[in-house]
């Protein structure tokens, strides 16, 4: 009765990840209103949406049921009178990019590997693709290292001191990491890709893992994948060492880490020179002279020996007063431990050391309710403890994602790693649960020790759970491919025996559609900040008209949701405005009016190419939008016919010699997303020339610096994706007066 009363509309996103038990604890409620018109509060039934995509599901690992979905569509149907809506219409990826997802998943269809699937479309079904969207690397041959040969001989001996042991997993897994890495520092420096477009997805965090010291090689930014131990960071032992030597003064090693590190910056012939100190000085007792006493007692010590000496006899008696947080702050505040650090680590790695910093301290303020008063038992707790914290995400960055990680998530690039991957051993230890949807609780739950050897009892439900997880595998790669807008990149790690899979991998599925990676073309040095255009070597600027839409692209050519009906951008304030609310308020809804107007005209244009376009509603634009910024629809309505009676205006508007015209196109000014109020490309006297138009509402914008600078900001921002294309700029007031703005001055 309480949710009757405070609830009127039930939205619910992501269905397919619902588990039974969630669907039961959601169905006990809603199931009150089966055919009883109102339930037992008698209120109305609230309104229920659901929406999910059953080829999503990849979270069986947390219990989720694909068929709780179906269910669910079933009870609101019969029981709440609900319509069922089925759309498999994108807005995000290109034409190849959904070639590939059609073929691939058409065919394992027809093979009865999966079902449900129907041919994808795309809103960018008018973009042409002259090249394919997805391309390969090629794993490198390698031998089998699962079997060494016993007669090959020992080349030498490994220093275990200054030779780390290479895993044979590890050197193919660098293998691959060094051919996506190359890739992707190809489209950052030879192609001007933005590192942020770019995103690196992998079934396992193993592949991604070997990928992260590759791209600090080639120093491209990247986001670690998930979460790290605090405890495992230099920074952060560099700290714990100084903690520990602080309240251990004969701790010599902890000392000469912390004189090593970037805190203190002491080079080997630092410690060569104290280590000297402390053997020659006399013994204290039965025991030899601490580094620590040679360092307070060096005559004449290095720059950097004698900082230490300083700060660390101020620390150790603010260490016998302070509690862990409040010393470690003042040993990084006088320490200036975050500048030293950002100069001493490379640039891709020091937003995460830098946040480690962050991290020590809160963990001083939350680790066990902050219950350690000294730094002792602070460090002791800390390094008995595996503190996990997550990776921080730096700007412009890459993300390095698991496939689950990037559900949800888009790129222009992707690149998917390790798909075809050895096939896996037999599980050893598995549980089965038997859960019809209906049911209130499961009829069966057993643990199987091998799943070679099930009992004959569990082995129907074994098999049950055995195609869920070919279907989830299946799912996964729907949803890795289906994150690329334009362009997808499939890399795989060198096998490493010569078993063959059960199944098909994902290499194998997508390999026919593929074609090799390859160096770019002479002369291909940035990408046109406008065109959405599908290729896989570089995005051409615009030549042919119609080959760019504004309400599906952005300034990195990433798609972006169209600007809602009725919903103002937040930089629209200043657009069409004086200083006054009203008079902003008025502003804002003829520029909206304005735009709903031309959209109609753009439409038809695009579509019907040569037919004169069908004058629009300006009627119903100015109600809707005076309505939307609750201001009167007639004084709207008398600027609006102003500026579109106004010959001047119409030229910008329905003239025959437009040949593409767009609203709110994004442009980069400054760094800055901008968007122009109206692009225009004329045919003037056999030369197309690109007209950059702003709406204001003043009588004479071109007195006001401010708006004079901003349009001239804009029309350098086209001239620079058109060039050398002409580019003019002009002010379109509310009187439907055009103004040209001479760029010169």
């Amino acid at each position: 009765e309480r949710l009757d009363a405070r609830t009127r509309h039930l939205l619910i996103d992501e269905f397919q990840d619902t588990s039974p038990l969630q669907w039961h604890a959601l169905q006990a409620w809603l199931s009150g209103y089966a055919g009883a018109g109102g339930g037992a509060s008698g209120q109305r039934p609230p309104s229920v949406f659901i929406v999910g995509d059953p080829k999503q599901s990849i979270y069986r690992f947390r219990r989720a049921e694909p068929k709780v979905f179906e269910a669910a569509q079933l009870f609101v149907q019969e029981a709440m009178g609900g319509v069922l809506l089925a759309c498999d219409h994108t807005h995000r990826n290109a034409p190849g990019v959904l070639q590939v997802v059609n073929a691939v998943f058409d065919a394992a269809q027809s093979q009865n590997e999966y079902s449900g699937f129907r041919t994808h479309t795309t809103q960018q079904a008018h973009l042409d693709a002259p090249h394919a969207a997805l391309s390969m690397l090629v794993p490198p041959q390698t031998e089998d290292a699962d079997e060494p040969t016993s007669s090959a001989p020992q080349a030498h001996w490994r220093d275990t001191l200054t030779q780390p042991r290479i895993e044979p997993e590890q050197a193919r897994r660098a293998a691959e990491a060094e051919q996506v890495a190359n890739a992707i520092a190809q489209l950052v420096r030879q192609q001007g890709v933005p590192p942020q477009d770019i995103k690196v997805l992998s079934r396992t965090r193993a592949a991604l893992l070997a990928l992260q010291p590759a791209l600090q090689a080639r120093d491209l930014p990247f986001a670690a994948v998930g979460q790290y131990a605090l405890a495992d960071e230099m920074v952060v032992r560099d700290l714990l060492a100084l903690l520990d030597c602080l309240v251990s003064p004969q701790n010599d090693l902890s000392l000469a880490q912390a004189l090593r590190s970037p805190i203190f910056g002491a080079t080997d012939a630092d410690l060569l020179t104290l280590f000297d100190a402390a053997s020659q000085a006399p013994l204290t007792g039965s025991l030899p002279t601490s580094w620590w006493v040679a360092l307070m007692a060096l005559p004449s010590p290095s720059d950097a020996l004698a900082r230490a000496a300083s700060l660390l006899g101020q620390w150790q008696l603010a260490a016998q007063q302070l509690p862990p947080h409040d010393l470690l702050d003042r040993v990084v505040a006088q320490g200036q431990v975050r500048e030293r650090v950002a100069a001493a680590w490379p640039s891709s790695q020091a937003a995460q050391a830098l946040a480690s910093v962050d991290a020590l301290l809160a963990q001083a303020l939350t680790l066990d309710g902050a219950r350690y008063a000294t730094a002792y038992r602070f460090v002791r707790a800390l390094r008995r403890r595996a503190i996990q914290v997550a990776a921080p995400t730096p700007p412009g960055a890459t993300a390095l994602l698991t496939v689950h990680g990037a559900k949800g998530l888009e790129s222009p690039w992707v690149f998917l790693m390790d798909t075809d991957p050895t096939p896996p051993a037999a599980e050893t230890v598995t549980l089965l649960v038997d859960w019809p949807v209906h049911a209130l609780a499961p009829l069966a739950c057993g643990f199987v020790y091998s799943t070679r050897r099930c009992p004959p009892s569990l082995q129907p439900l074994l098999d049950i759970d055995n195609q869920a997880r070919q279907r989830e595998e299946l799912n996964g790669l729907y949803v890795a491919l289906t994150r690329a807008e334009s362009h997808l990149v499939i890399s795989a790690t060198p096998s490493a025996s010569k078993r063959n899979a059960a199944t098909p991998t994902w290499w194998s599925r997508l390999l026919p559609h593929a074609q090799p990676w390859s160096a770019l073309p002479a002369g291909a040095t940035g990408l046109s900040p406008i065109s959405v255009e599908t290729s896989l070597w570089c995005l051409p600027t615009l030549e042919a008209p119609g080959a760019f839409d504004p309400e599906v692209s952005s300034p990195s050519g990433r798609p972006v949701p169209v600007e809602g009906f009725g919903h103002p951008r937040p930089d629209q304030a200043d657009k069409l405005s004086a200083s006054p609310d009203g008079a902003s308020l008025l502003g804002q809804a003829v520029h909206l009016a304005l735009q709903w107007a031309t959209q109609m005209l753009d439409a038809q244009r695009l579509t019907e190419p040569g037919v004169v376009p069908a004058p629009p509603d300006l009627v119903a634009c100015c109600e809707a939008a005076a309505q939307t910024h609750a201001v009167s629809a007639q004084e709207v309505s008398a600027v609006v016919q102003r500026v579109w009676s106004s010959p001047a205006a119409q030229a910008f508007f329905s003239a025959p010699s437009i040949r593409w015209a767009g609203n709110e196109v994004p442009v980069v000014v400054e760094g800055r997303n901008q968007r122009v109020d109206r692009l225009v490309a004329r045919e003037e006297n056999g030369v197309t020339t690109w007209w950059v138009l702003d709406y204001k509402l003043h009588g004479a914008p071109q007195t006001v610096p401010e708006y004079c600078e901003q349009l001239r900001n804009y029309a350098a921002a086209v001239l620079v994706l058109q060039a050398p294309q002409c580019v003019r700029c002009a002010f379109v007031t509310g009187e439907g007066l055009v103004m040209e703005l001479d760029q010169s001055s």
